[in-house]
């Protein structure tokens, strides 16, 4: 591709902008780890809720869209839809108690809900397992997007010019910590969105036109009915039946997913610790579900399709995306397209260096190794681990083939924790032990399923039998450790319950016991507003796609639905 002085103009304008404030902030969070890793716990919602939404839309993001949708169809997409159910989970169950629990990351809870020496054990393996082999497959996935796209769409030599994004991105993430991240973050999603809509506009016109897309559409196997389905029929060839019910039936509590954790966590809940009270925590995680869900998902689509008639024998169909960049846009768009990828790999590449430090430095370093460091050294350190944490990220990209066959391979590990982070505030008789033979039973059971067994997750059908007997087999394990084991002991119980304050009365054995008086939070407020926050979300987002489909009807129908239900939460959230 051939890069106008418009374009580079624009791709480093951008670069200086985010060196900037690094700078700008670099002073305010090198005064200690809260202010390095939550911001002093001072966000304000609205700012808190957009990094969230920069952090999910990495580079990776339309690439493994626009594979999706070539390979199964807009149903395709039910691999991540699907986790609107645990995304709002967050939201109205679990965002107030991530936020009272007043820990620094989510990491650090394991040791005030349970107690003892399997506490410690669980705290340091998990900041270790996160932090340095799930971050670095996460870091992977991102950074081969953008190798994909730089590769594709420039020619420099690919492993060149993502050192450069990476070498920006470092840069302000070490001097600011999340300060930095969650600012430019705000700018970065606009920048984004603007880029992948504008992508969308050229990419139609590309091919003839909307009229001439459906055309060429209809003339694909199965036709624009299996293609443009937004669920699958029976025996569709796009997507299996069986895929659609586990993604619907299992996925959304069972698995463990970066951004989507059933009961909340990683880098969602350190931005749940950084803002200013409940309340901004709660519309937070509610604002990133409706930004996540309803405002990206269409532009990927429809330059996905643009794709899949533009380019029909390509064989890596995730990089159909990047060709509609190379083809379709004129320059100085294109400049603008390239900065908005360099954005949308920065704000996911930043969360996940300073999410992953703040796990080895607070969760191992300073709990294990050094208790009495200085402010400032404990800073120092933060910024070390952020430069290992980058290199291992960096050598699991050579691993990976595609984007979303790595998706797909990390929810299968966590296949069957879910629950147990779901029901470690509600109830109890959950222990560390729960914890911990959950993640090895399904870390475990889902290797031997895959490479023992040898069932691919990149077959949807397959994919469907890894979740169920990962799933199953796990729940059957932590179940059974739960009743086998003692519970935690009383007082661990009663510090964890004043402090929380956690609903239902999954916790009456304890709260009656100690005179401690039942929580004031409710249960069935809570299930309303989830389930209106579902309507809200697939009522909006189905809208968007019948309103570009041209059926105005049934788009006006689901959108009003969309805001009925989006009036019954606020009116709910109000009294907060």
């Amino acid at each position: 591709m051939q890069i106008g002085f418009l374009d580079i103009l624009i791709i480093l304008s951008y670069f200086i902008f985010v060196l900037i404030i690094g700078l700008k902030f670099s002073g305010r969070a090198g005064q200690s780890i809260e202010e390095f890793f939550v911001s002093g716990r001072s966000l304000p919602w609205w700012l808190a809720g957009t990094s969230m939404v920069a952090t999910t839309f990495a580079a990776d993001t339309p690439l493994a869209v626009t594979g999706l949708v070539a390979n199964h169809g807009i149903a395709g997409n039910w691999l991540w839809w699907n986790m609107v159910m645990s995304g709002l989970l967050t939201v109205f169950f679990y965002s107030r108690l991530w936020h009272r629990s007043g820990v620094l990351t989510d990491v650090e809870f394991t040791e005030i809900r349970y107690g003892g020496n399997a506490a410690a054990i669980l705290r340091g393996f998990r900041a270790l397992y996160l932090a340095l082999p799930i971050n670095s497959i996460i870091m992977g996935w991102v950074t081969l997007a953008m190798a994909k796209i730089i590769g594709t769409a420039i020619g420099l030599d690919k492993w060149t010019a993502v050192l450069i994004c990476v070498v920006v991105t470092l840069s302000y993430s070490l001097l600011s910590g999340l300060w930095g991240v969650v600012v430019t973050d705000f700018f970065q999603f606009f920048i984004a969105i603007i880029g992948a809509i504008f992508l969308a506009v050229f990419a139609v016109n590309y091919v003839g036109g909307f009229d001439a897309l459906m055309m060429k559409i209809d003339s694909l196997q199965g036709g624009k009915e299996q293609v443009l389905s937004f669920m699958p029929e029976v025996g569709s060839a796009w997507m299996p039946l069986s895929a659609v019910f586990v993604y619907l039936a299992v996925n959304w509590w069972a698995s463990w997913y970066p951004g989507s954790e059933p009961g909340g966590g990683g880098y969602i809940a350190q931005r749940i610790f950084s803002a200013k009270n409940e309340k901004h925590g709660i519309f937070s995680t509610l604002w990133f579900n409706v930004a996540h869900y309803t405002i990206r998902p269409w532009p990927w689509i429809i330059v996905a399709l643009a794709s899949l008639v533009a380019y029909p024998e390509l064989i890596d169909k995730e990089s159909g995306y990047v060709l509609m960049i190379v083809d379709a846009l004129p320059d100085g768009l294109k400049g603008l397209l390239l900065a908005s990828f360099a954005a949308a790999f920065m704000s996911t590449i930043s969360t996940q260096l300073n999410w992953g430090s703040s796990y080895l430095v607070n969760d191992f370093y300073k709990r294990f190794i050094k208790k009495d460091g200085t402010a400032r050294h404990y800073v120092l350190v933060s910024r070390l681990s952020t430069l290992l944490i980058l290199a291992l990220g960096a050598l699991s990209t050579m691993a990976m083939d595609t984007i979303s066959g790595a998706w797909k391979f990390l929810m299968a590990i966590g296949a069957g924790t879910g629950l147990v982070y779901i029901l470690r505030w509600y109830w109890w008789r959950i222990n560390a032990w729960s914890e911990i033979s959950a993640m090895l039973a399904s870390f475990i059971l889902s290797m031997v399923l895959q490479f023992a067994v040898g069932i691919s997750p990149d077959e949807p059908e397959q994919f469907a039998i890894l979740m169920i007997l990962t799933v199953l087999g796990s729940s059957i394990v932590w179940i059974s450790v739960t009743f086998l084991t003692a519970p935690e002991k009383d007082e661990v119980l009663v510090q964890f319950y004043k402090k929380v304050r956690p609903a239902g009365k999954l916790w009456k054995q304890v709260y009656q016991k100690h005179n401690l008086g039942q929580s004031e939070d409710s249960i069935g407020v809570s299930l309303r507003d989830w389930i209106f926050g579902i309507i809200l979300i697939y009522c909006f987002l189905f809208s968007v796609g019948n309103f570009l489909f041209a059926s105005i009807i049934t788009g006006t129908i689901l959108l009003i639905i969309s805001f009925i239900a989006g009036f019954l939460i606020w009116r709910d959230l109000r009294e907060i």
